[in-house]
């Protein structure tokens, strides 16, 4: 069992439920767009949601965002550390964040003593598309034991800083890449598991491929929260990830649905009668 998190009112890891998490594609200066799409999330389910703060402005926005959202908010902070620190201080329940990717020790201690300070944990966020430069030269391509030795290199920087309130994720727009590469964390260590397939396309295909990736690792055990990333409306992100987990038997929402495919058998236009049900 994972170790458990805590990410304003949800508890995420350690036994507790598999929450939905998802990601506004408003600007976050746009604090009103921003507030209605959360509230339309949350009326489909989700439990998380995930903001971009790329600078000053946007972390202003943030912080007003975060003083009315009913749903708690993941920062997701790109290369500049004191955008994580206005962040935090601005009402952030998580921040997502790679710590390599934000300078020297000091400036991830500075970032994780503030995290520490508001009860926040991070999100150490692994992508196939932006491994460094070092582990493509060793590995020569993306594969899972770069994901993974990149993911433990950098909990390794907050663990120096005295900091285990962590989650990790590896994503790839690969669902083999993505299956094997968590499979081989799980075995590495006992943060909890932000499952996705990334990049995964438009609605259709990419629920197909987001079922698969995150659905093999439920069934396997694997994975303490999900997003399922879509070229679409978020609330459609919401909407596929709870039939994923109800597929996965880890929800009980609605109405496990069973009909027969039909065949040269059928007697009755089935095929009618269960879109009509």
């Amino acid at each position: 069992m994972t170790k458990q998190i805590r990410v304003g009112s949800v508890l995420v890891g350690g036994g507790a439920p598999v929450s939905i998490q998802s990601m506004l594609n408003t600007k976050t200066t746009d604090v009103e767009g921003s507030l209605a799409q959360i509230r339309r999330l949350a009326e489909a389910g989700c439990e998380i949601v995930r903001l971009a703060v790329p600078n000053a402005e946007a972390a202003k926005g943030f912080a007003q965002i975060a003083a009315r959202s009913p749903l708690p908010l993941v920062a997701d902070i790109h290369f500049d550390w004191n955008l994580a620190i206005l962040a935090a201080e601005g009402g952030a329940k998580k921040i997502r964040i790679n710590p390599g990717n934000i300078g020297d020790a000091g400036k991830v201690r500075a970032v994780a003593d503030c995290c520490k300070a508001h009860g926040i944990p991070i999100r150490v966020g692994v992508n196939a598309g932006s491994l460094g430069k070092p582990l493509l030269e060793k590995y020569g391509h993306p594969c899972p034991e770069a994901l993974v030795e990149s993911a433990l290199g950098h909990t390794e920087l907050l663990e120096q800083a005295n900091f285990s309130d962590i989650c990790v994720s590896i994503k790839s727009s690969s669902v083999r890449l993505t299956i094997a590469a968590y499979r081989l964390l799980a075995k590495e260590v006992d943060y909890p598991l932000h499952l996705g397939v990334t990049e995964t396309g438009t609605e259709h295909m990419g629920i197909i491929k987001s079922a698969m990736g995150i659905g093999a690792l439920l069934c396997d055990g694997i994975g303490d929260t999900i997003r399922v990333s879509l070229t679409a409306d978020p609330v459609r992100e919401v909407v596929a990830a709870k039939e994923i987990l109800q597929a996965a038997g880890l929800r009980r929402d609605g109405v496990n649905f069973v009909s027969c495919p039909t065949c040269g058998r059928t007697q009755i236009d089935l095929i009618s009668l269960a879109q009509q049900v």
